[in-house]
């Protein structure tokens, strides 16, 4: 019997909700973009930036006649000492744990590289990152482009040493980006086991996850009601 049987007789088939999906892409990201904005985030000037990684193929399997062959590439995270072909996930967040921007880069993308296209999102900031956005040179240039300014806990070997305040401030928000991969990765699958076949379905999908999760955060600020529990976000 086909998916929806006889209570529901007119379900599109997978392989037609998936392109019409496709071409709702532009309307997903307005959504998320108005419920960022009435979450308050245009009142922030302090946000915190991070990468997560995003396998798509097995790490030996043949990609020659895959999609993703030629838009993906072989990465290593270094936090997850993991070796993986894929994607990065740059996600820039509010130190509240509100994504603002996101985008998905090959995985063998330089750190500071993948994420300068989320930066150009904000202008006059302060964004806080792990060591990965070190380098004094790529920094001013970020600031002179931007008027972003990038705080980073420095190299047990450089001689510019940040203070003890500013080491226990990153630490801190890094735990909030941190949050917010851990509740992407819970609304919905989880974004490292998409199982998508090409590099359009793998952008929906992420573009899903990351509007549901905006959405989520909005029903809870605005109706106290986190939607995967149905409690109300006071007794949280």
């Amino acid at each position: 019997m086909p998916i929806g049987g006889k209570w529901f007789p007119n379900l599109l088939e997978r392989s037609q909700f998936n392109r019409r999906l496709r071409k709702l892409g532009d309307e997903i990201e307005t959504l998320r973009r108005i419920w960022v904005k009435q979450l308050g985030v245009e009142a922030t000037n302090s946000f915190v930036i991070d990468t997560k990684p995003i396998p798509v193929v097995g790490y030996r399997r043949s990609k020659r006649h895959s999609d993703f062959d030629g838009s993906a590439n072989y990465g290593y995270c270094a936090a997850r000492k993991m070796k993986y072909f894929g994607y990065k996930l740059v996600v820039l967040s509010t130190l509240k744990g509100i994504p603002v921007a996101y985008e998905l880069v090959s995985a063998n993308t330089d750190e500071r590289k993948a994420v300068e296209g989320v930066l150009q999102m904000v202008r006059g900031s302060d964004i806080y990152g792990d060591k990965g956005f070190i380098g004094q040179e790529w920094q001013s240039e970020v600031t002179t482009a931007t008027g972003n300014r990038i705080w980073t806990i420095q190299r047990e070997n450089q001689h510019q040493k940040v203070s003890s305040d500013l080491k226990h401030l990153i630490s801190r928000v890094r735990q909030r980006i941190e949050g917010v991969f851990n509740e992407i990765q819970n609304t919905g699958r989880n974004p490292e086991r998409l199982l998508n076949k090409t590099v359009g379905g793998l952008a929906t999908h992420m573009a899903l996850k990351m509007t549901s999760h905006t959405l989520r955060l909005f029903l809870r600020h605005h109706f106290e009601i986190d939607v995967l529990t149905f409690q109300s976000s006071s007794t949280f």
